[in-house]
């Protein structure tokens, strides 16, 4: 028997879904269009796929998907993914987070 995930909702009591339409952060219409681009929607060249994604997300542990918010699983994931093909390294990604708080900072 295969056992449920943490993220697996399928068939479960969810609670009402929000259809109205809402205001997003910029960051977070900044994640969307870079998963656009990633995945060849726009842009035309392929780096990753939604399956990745999915993939990258579902390996999120229960205690930090459950806190995260849909873009934040987003951004673990599509990093992932670029880490996985070797798209960055760890280092570029530790340099671009400390650039990135020192503008915070200033």
């Amino acid at each position: 028997m295969i056992e449920r995930s943490h993220h697996d909702m399928g068939g479960l009591p969810a609670g009402k879904v929000e259809t109205s339409e809402h205001d997003y952060a910029e960051w977070e219409r900044r994640v969307d269009a870079l998963m656009m681009l990633l995945t060849g929607v726009v842009g035309g060249k392929q780096r990753m796929t939604v399956d990745e994604l999915r993939k990258n997300i579902e390996s999120i542990g229960p205690e930090a998907y459950d806190r995260m918010s849909y873009y934040e699983r987003w951004v673990i994931s599509l990093t992932q993914t670029m880490l996985q093909r070797g798209l960055i390294t760890t280092e570029d990604l530790t340099k671009k987070l400390a650039e990135v708080e020192q503008r915070a900072r200033a």
